[in-house]
């Protein structure tokens, strides 16, 4: 049986978070909310075609309790269509590059509570899935 190695370097939250995004370039705003979220990535759901690997997105993310959007910019590393059906929606991977200097402090926070609430059971498997 084959190994996988983890390639990610931080937790992944299921934590949905109202967000907007606009490909870089492209004044065309769209809204969805995130599947999960790291420090160095997120993962959503689009119900169009827009998004290409590789596209450069800015990103506003509406964290709960926190009074501005977090404003970053990040790059598409996968698209992946969620069923055979043609209108199937996609789920999007972005890698995190750039977040405001102002809001990289919030951001980090927000996760860091986020973790740190999380159930006991749930931080003990994210362990072992990174310990393998």
């Amino acid at each position: 049986m084959r190994k996988f190695a983890e390639r990610r370097r931080y937790i992944r939250l299921s934590v949905p978070i109202d967000m907007s995004y606009a490909i870089s370039g492209n004044n065309k705003i769209h809204n969805t909310a995130t599947k999960d979220i790291s420090a160095d990535g997120l993962r959503f759901i689009i119900h169009d075609k827009v998004i290409k690997e590789s596209d450069l997105v800015e990103l506003k993310l509406n964290i709960p309790n926190i009074p501005s959007a977090i404003h970053a910019k990040g790059r598409v590393v996968w698209k992946k269509k969620l069923s055979l059906e043609d209108r199937a929606p996609f789920d999007v991977g972005i890698e995190l590059n750039e977040i405001e200097e102002d809001n990289k402090n919030t951001f980090l926070k927000f996760l860091c509570d986020l973790i740190y609430n999380l159930p006991e059971d749930t931080k003990h498997a994210n362990k072992k899935a990174h310990a393998s």
